[in-house]
């Protein structure tokens, strides 16, 4: 068939498309200006109800020790193949059994998998990372660096630089949404799949079109799309913001103590320590709209129901697209978003059910 004949055929759906994506874009940066302003209220409210902090954040100087604790394993920097990027990352339970690579979400760090390092090392070799972006990891300042096929080949030579052919992959929030994505386009590399408070994108992407309370969840999305003002606004109150999204009473961490809450924002409040983890939002509508994918690898769901970020629907959307039989999904009761580290030991034993038959 003619060049010509082909471009004229396909151009009503490219011109579709384009106006799909110009009408979306128009919509959410709409919103990214509405949530401006009323995260610009949030950090300014802190700022007058705690004027000694001043509007800036405090570099943080000495370094926590908690994240030097030797129970939860020994640190090192992996160079990565496709890249160049050295990833630091902590390691426990060398030579134990097969790989559990943990990837951690945001606002978080290697830290918050510390509960998960001590558990799982007797039997696993359990390796926490500290994604690109996140210090001491290496952080390349230009957005277009945290597009999701980029990290993806950041897994895939996080597994291959350890040494492995495979792993059991495991996520929380941003790290979830990773491991998703890694499980569709690399099946090969993951044995099991755990997932906790986390969609597949193109999940996600359907859910929140037909549910609009989703969106209103997730408002912080539309924020984190325009340049700095996110960064400025975070570190405000000496990362007030932060802190509460951390000891918020309902929504926070249960049990987090002044010392672990400082492990979290260590790496955020060193210099341009927020752009990069910001930098993975800011690629989130890059490939809108995504196409639906079916999703295979044996998988472990856990769910707060008491997200306050995540509606416990996307639970059923996301077992609509399981081949069956593959999926194991649990909602647990009066639990919130954040189940490594609020509810460790429960998560810890649904782990160790889902798994016990490669140790067997």
């Amino acid at each position: 068939m003619p060049e010509l004949l082909v471009s004229a055929i396909l151009a009503p759906s490219r011109i579709s498309l384009k106006l799909v994506r110009a009408l979306m874009w128009s919509l959410v940066y709409s919103a990214a200006l509405l949530a401006a302003a009323v995260y610009s209220c949030i950090a300014f409210t802190h700022v007058l109800c705690r004027p000694r902090r001043g509007c800036c954040g405090r570099p943080r100087d000495v370094v926590p020790a908690c994240l030097s604790d030797p129970s939860l394993g020994e640190h090192d920097f992996l160079t990565l193949k496709s890249s160049g990027l050295r990833l630091h990352y902590v390691s426990a339970g060398r030579g134990n059994g097969p790989l559990m690579l943990l990837l951690h979400g945001f606002p978080e760090n290697w830290f918050s998998w510390r509960y998960q390092l001590r558990e799982f090392q007797s039997r696993f070799h359990v390796v926490a990372v500290d994604l690109r972006g996140y210090w001491p990891s290496d952080a390349p300042k230009e957005v277009d660096c945290y597009t999701i096929d980029l990290i993806m080949t950041d897994i895939q030579d996080v597994i291959q630089g350890l040494g492995y052919s495979k792993c059991i992959l495991v996520g929380h929030d941003w790290g979830s949404v990773l491991a998703w994505n890694f499980s569709i386009y690399y099946p090969a590399l993951v044995e099991r799949l755990v997932i906790s408070s986390g969609a597949p994108m193109s999940v996600y992407q359907d859910y929140s079109l037909h549910h609009i309370t989703q969106l209103f969840r997730s408002n912080y999305v539309f924020l984190f799309q325009l340049p700095w003002l996110p960064e400025k606004l975070l570190s405000m109150s000496d990362f007030q913001i932060l802190k509460t999204n951390f000891t918020h009473r309902k929504d926070g961490i249960q049990c987090l103590s002044p010392n672990e809450l400082e492990a979290l924002l260590y790496s955020l409040t060193q210099a341009g320590g927020l752009t990069g983890p910001l930098n993975y939002y800011r690629n989130l509508f890059r490939n809108f709209p995504l196409a639906p994918q079916e999703l295979a690898v044996r998988t472990l769901l856990l769910w707060g129901e008491k997200d306050t970020y995540l509606e416990a629907g996307l639970v059923g959307a996301i077992s609509s697209r399981f081949v069956p039989g593959r999926l194991e999904a649990h909602i647990m009761p009066g639990v919130g978003h954040w189940i490594p580290q609020s509810h460790p030991e429960e998560m810890n034993r649904y782990m160790w059910a889902f798994l016990q038959d490669l140790l067997d």
